[in-house]
């Protein structure tokens, strides 16, 4: 008997983008995660392509496999925010609607953390110094 198909919503796919985030940034294979959660890597790409929903159970195995709260999983969602309204957090829109600006799911991002944490203490003060200077008001 087959079941309903799976509709996934647009928090399906954020959370997969930053299961991928997280595991980019530490450097993993999608076989490495999955040998560390106990399931194969393509359960990994199902979940990081919102092909498979992660369970509130897997997605806790996953955030320890990654040292990694279960918030960052939620983070830059609508309604996650203490001080959205309930018309904000009661909108649903499905992966269609949703627009990804978010700048930690670019390569770039990425690439430019993984740079930075390469740096000496002193250079990266110097780095954040400029940016700060560069973004400040003229």
């Amino acid at each position: 008997m087959a079941g309903k198909p799976f509709n996934p919503t647009y928090i399906d796919e954020h959370i997969g983008r930053r299961i991928q985030l997280r595991r980019n940034m530490l450097g993993l294979s999608q076989k490495d995660l999955a040998s560390t959660c106990g399931i194969t890597f393509q359960q990994i790409q199902k979940y990081e392509a919102a092909g498979n929903r992660v369970a509130a159970s897997r997605l806790f195995e996953i955030g320890l496999a990654m040292d990694t709260p279960v918030s960052f999983f939620f983070m830059g969602l609508p309604g996650n925010l203490p001080d959205e309204n309930k018309s904000t957090r009661s909108q649903s829109p499905r992966i269609s609607a949703q627009t990804n600006d978010d700048p930690m799911s670019k390569t770039e991002s990425l690439e430019l953390i993984k740079l930075y944490w390469k740096l000496s203490p002193g250079k990266r003060d110097a780095v954040m110094q400029m940016l700060r200077t560069m973004n400040s008001p003229e």
